[in-house]
């Protein structure tokens, strides 16, 4: 748009006039946009189950849910520890696009739905739902998935169980602090880690005194990191006589009276704004022990492997969309004579982002799919050893992924309001909960020496692609060197935890996906490596990896 020049000459640009600028990347099915996910839930589920999951994608791209996201960052929660008359109530505020995210989440199916569902793809549904609605806000998953993960905990005690689940599966968001017998749905926490164990949960000092009645203890001690103070029951660890043991803990007591967890105060977080996570000082708080006592960290083992699924499915969520917002972005805007999409060099780099995007959802739809047959013992241990690989490498490469997907957009994806900010904060999280790098790769070598089916399982998996590409076999033969090297494993635990991984995306894509998408991924992360610079492709079919990157409005 212009303006007349009245010095005449060429007419002036009007300075009030925007162009060349990107439109908000709104009104797009997340779930149909994205190949790469509908493949993979086709393939292990059906494409029934992917149309079930359309309104949930056109809601999760819509410019409401956008802007709940952004509202529901920008109003932290809020602690209020005393009431006006000076009572102990501990309450969190959150603002109502918290609430209007987690009634739709919930109301989705994407807590523990999926344990009562006699659907036999229940997970895998559930699983391409959270990734698909955590396009919206990543915050709000925590306790999303601490509830998803609480129920194969529970199941350690079928009174437990029996009680809670239900409740805990319910598609009905019911916020509030109230007993049991007056809510239609509930939510679950865990508190495990304390000031001076971090991951070493062994050196927990947090005590546990029986009061006398079966199974009730009360709990003292302080817990370092526990999100989500307001839900209404945590899984929670400490020490009993027999050692480290796991515990219910009920928000409020069946009388109605609110049990003593006392929010010292909620963490200042670099990211993950719109989740509360607290310190929790425990004194007296009644608990009913979940378990055998000394046996709490296998009890919530069970909790931890399905949150660190969630990690996966999180990270490859936080990967998704910021490369949605890239290639949206480069699909618009112009510069030095033409679309930035048509510029040789940024087509790689988006086709490499994308290839990224193709192995971390095909392992996360995967192990999902492990869960749901998680019966076969194939798949049990595959499942076992998988996810401590899939948690280590899908989400440490997501910090560098995001940061290259925000470059895609120069200074503008440096501001706020494009939302990449929200999501280069975010990118480091899932890293670190549930067990960090090192944690994950050592669990990894935990894995491999005391249960010899996990190995089997990984051979089998990697094999069913075996002639397929001759890169990959050669590299599941170093990665099988590497395994032989006893003395030298610890220290090199992240190179084979990465190789195991990468091996097992390579194989995923060789077997499954388009041809230039696995001979792209072959030639780059298993021939040549990837040393986390994006844009480096040696050629292939770039346009196809970038029109499979681009969401479709």
């Amino acid at each position: 748009m212009s303006s007349p020049n009245p010095a005449g000459g060429a007419p002036r640009p009007d300075l009030r006039a925007s162009t060349n600028q990107a439109p908000l990347l709104v009104g797009h099915d997340v779930v149909a946009s994205d190949a790469a996910l509908v493949e993979a839930v086709t393939r292990h589920a059906s494409a029934e189950v992917v149309d079930d999951l359309s309104a949930l994608g056109l809601l999760a791209g819509s410019a409401e849910a956008r802007e709940h996201g952004m509202l529901a960052n920008r109003h932290h929660p809020e602690l209020t520890p005393y009431d006006r008359w000076g009572n102990r109530v501990d309450e969190v505020e959150f603002h109502p696009s918290w609430h209007w995210l987690m009634e739709r989440a919930v109301g989705q199916g994407l807590a523990a739905a999926p344990w009562e569902s006699d659907s036999p793809h229940a997970h895998v549904r559930r699983a391409a739902g959270f990734m698909a609605w955590s396009h919206t806000d990543p915050g709000h998953g925590c306790p999303i998935s601490m509830t998803y993960a609480a129920v194969p905990a529970l199941r350690a005690d079928d009174a437990l169980a029996k009680e809670w689940t239900p409740l805990l599966a319910s598609t009905t968001y019911d916020p509030g602090l109230r007993p049991l017998a007056e809510k239609r749905g509930a939510l679950a926490g865990m508190g495990m880690t304390e000031k001076q164990g971090g991951s070493d949960v062994r050196a927990n000092v947090t005590r546990a005194v029986p009061t006398g009645t079966d199974g009730e203890y009360t709990l003292h001690g302080h817990k370092w990191f526990t999100s989500a103070p307001m839900n209404d029951v945590f899984l929670v660890l400490a020490q009993a006589e027999d050692g480290v043991t796991c515990f219910v803990v009920p928000r409020v007591l069946p009388d109605g009276s609110r049990n003593r967890l006392d929010v010292v105060r909620l963490k200042d977080k670099l990211g993950n704004r719109s989740n509360a996570s607290s310190e929790l000082e425990l004194d007296g708080t009644v608990a009913v022990r979940l378990g055998d006592e000394g046996r709490g960290v296998r009890t919530i083992i069970e909790m931890v492997a399905a949150t660190r699924l969630d990690c996966v499915l999180g990270s490859t969520s936080l990967m998704r969309h910021s490369l949605n917002e890239a290639a949206w972005h480069v699909t618009h805007r112009s510069a030095f004579g033409g679309l930035l999409a048509d510029k040789p060099l940024m087509q790689n780099v988006v086709a490499d982002l994308q290839l990224e995007v193709e192995a971390a959802t095909a392992l996360a739809v995967r192990l999902a799919a492990a869960v749901d047959r998680a019966s076969d013992p194939h798949e049990a241990a595959l499942r076992r050893i998988a996810l401590p690989l899939a948690k280590f490498w899908v989400c440490k490469r997501t910090p560098g992924f995001v940061a290259e997907a925000l470059e895609c957009l120069g200074g503008n994806g440096y501001v706020e309001e494009s939302g990449l900010p929200l999501l280069y904060r975010e990118a480091p999280l899932n890293s670190v909960w549930e067990g960090s790098g090192n944690v994950n790769a050592l669990d990894v070598l935990r894995a491999l020496s005391r249960e010899p089916e996990v190995l089997d399982a990984w051979i089998t998996e990697v094999g069913a692609a075996r002639g397929g590409d001759a890169r990959l076999d050669l590299a599941v033969e170093d990665t099988l060197r590497l395994l032989g090297d006893s003395a030298g494993l610890e220290v090199s635990a992240r190179r084979l935890a990465g190789r195991m991984a990468a091996c097992l995306q390579g194989a995923l894509l060789v077997r499954h996906a388009p041809p230039e998408v696995a001979d792209a991924f072959c030639a780059s992360r298993l021939a040549d490596g990837h040393d986390g610079t994006y844009g480096m492709l040696a050629g292939g079919d770039l346009a196809t990896l970038v029109e499979r990157a681009t969401p479709a409005v």
